[in-house]
């Protein structure tokens, strides 16, 4: 059973969740009081960096972040609530 210690997945959980949480910038943790899904950190940062580069802006880059969680809710919708629930029938 000493192969369960060693999976690929404990690796990427090590660390402090909590720090990781503090030290993302201040407008996205502000942005992430307000999602509708529970990102992780490190998922949230990495997007937040990709929108900045691409944009340029850190407005846009918020947006970006809004639109991409938007994309997931309706991905996600007919799954978890059923494909009669609003945002399942959002147009795209």
């Amino acid at each position: 059973m000493t192969r369960n210690l060693a999976a690929s997945r404990i690796r990427w959980r090590r660390g402090n969740p909590m720090a990781r949480h503090d030290s993302l910038p201040p407008p996205l943790r502000r942005w992430l009081i307000h999602a509708a899904l529970p990102w992780s950190a490190t998922s949230l940062l990495r997007l937040w960096q990709r929108a900045l580069r691409e944009t340029g802006s850190e407005s846009a880059a918020l947006l970006r972040l809004a639109q991409a969680e938007q994309a997931m809710l309706r991905r996600e919708a007919p799954r978890i609530w059923g494909k009669g629930h609003p945002l399942a029938e959002a147009p795209k």
